[in-house]
């Protein structure tokens, strides 16, 4: 296969993605619809997985790690409706997929390991944590400027929901927006406790 004939196949899996994926699923903003056709997913992902890129499921890695599937991608975005004025902190990895989409539509983007500090650029408007997370990360609300929002996904109970999050008299407070498929991220993790 010539490297054309392979960029045409990922541009039809892209428009497949988009039209069976994540319209019939609720995500239909045209401005978002734009960032998945712009960005090429098979970018991220290691060699041996390009070829999977546009399946409907988690992409694994090969270092642990997965990138979400497009639907959970397209799903937080719309819920943290990004502007071109929003300062947007990407925390995750991989986080640099879901990095390049929102860059598409907000006018300054970090992307940050969940290990690092994340407090040098902030405040930010807009917290995007590409996995899911069973407790807080410590800190999170302090980089979250005024009128700011979350979207994570949020495991409770073992179970995966899509969470917008907004600071409340001081606290971070979440609205469970729906089950989704996120991978949790280890770093974000509820600590053990015994109960009897």
């Amino acid at each position: 296969m010539t490297l054309v004939e392979e960029r045409a196949g990922f541009e039809t899996a892209r428009r497949a993605m988009i039209d069976s994926q994540l319209r019939v699923s609720g995500v239909n903003d045209p401005a978002i619809l734009a960032a998945f056709a712009a960005t090429a997913r098979e970018d991220f992902v290691p060699a041996a997985a390009r070829a999977i890129a546009y399946i409907d499921r988690a992409v694994p890695l090969g270092d642990g790690t997965v990138l979400a599937p497009a639907l959970t991608h397209g799903q937080m975005l719309t819920a943290a409706e990004p502007h071109a004025h929003d300062h947007v902190l990407v925390i995750g990895k991989p986080g640099t997929y879901l990095g390049a989409l929102v860059a598409t539509l907000a006018g300054n983007v970090t992307v940050a390991a969940p290990d690092a500090d994340w407090t040098a650029s902030a405040p930010y408007s807009l917290v995007l944590i590409d996995g899911a997370i069973e407790a807080t990360p410590a800190g999170l609300g302090a980089v979250l400027g005024d009128q700011g929002r979350v979207v994570t996904g949020l495991i409770e109970r073992g179970v995966a929901r899509l969470a917008l999050g907004r600071r409340v008299a001081g606290e971070l407070v979440f609205t469970r927006l729906g089950e989704a498929d996120f991978a949790l991220l280890p770093e974000f993790t509820a600590k053990k406790s015994w109960s009897f």
